[in-house]
């Protein structure tokens, strides 16, 4: 893919369709379920903005007469889809959404909302999947309401998503 993104025959219309409809939807398989890391969500970024250098290119600098790379500013500014890192939480914030409404019988319900048995193992303990879900709605300014309890509202919980989606704090 690297040498078909880089090509000077496809327009950057077309390579972006191209990492759009083959690229994202490889790496973003299953990403509702994911607990990500500072580690993780830094390399994902990393990964979106080196496919978003080859598509666009090098830029020329007039001043210095020379070619250099794109800034991440410059990136986000010719490329106007959500940041990979959004995708993934608003993705995550839709299904456990849909999860939440599911109802205790369900066994997805039961895994998400249910504490397992049993001692923990020493040292800090490992960032879980519903603390991301907390982390996310606590950026919104809803912190303080369980999340199970608000995903019931389906208007609601949709506006949450929408302000997850556009919210640009890192």
């Amino acid at each position: 893919m690297q040498n078909l993104l880089s090509s000077s025959w496809l327009s950057k219309n077309l390579k972006i369709r191209i990492y759009r409809t083959i690229i994202l939807p490889v790496v973003l398989y299953v990403c509702e379920t994911w607990s990500l890391t500072l580690r993780e969500e830094r390399t994902l970024i990393v990964f979106e903005n080196r496919v978003l250098r080859r598509i666009f290119g090098p830029k020329s600098d007039e001043v210095r007469r020379e070619w250099r790379k794109l800034h991440n500013e410059e990136l986000n500014d010719m490329y106007y889809s959500p940041i990979i890192f959004w995708v993934i939480k608003s993705r995550r914030m839709k299904w456990v959404g849909n999860v939440a409404r599911m109802g205790e019988r369900r066994g997805v319900y039961r895994l998400l909302v249910g504490k397992p048995e049993g001692k923990r193992p020493l040292g800090r303990p490992r960032r879980r999947w519903k603390d991301n879900i907390k982390m996310d709605i606590q950026e919104v300014g809803c912190g303080v309401m369980d999340w199970v309890e608000l995903a019931q509202d389906k208007d609601r919980w949709r506006a949450i998503v929408i302000a997850v989606m556009n919210l640009r704090v890192p």
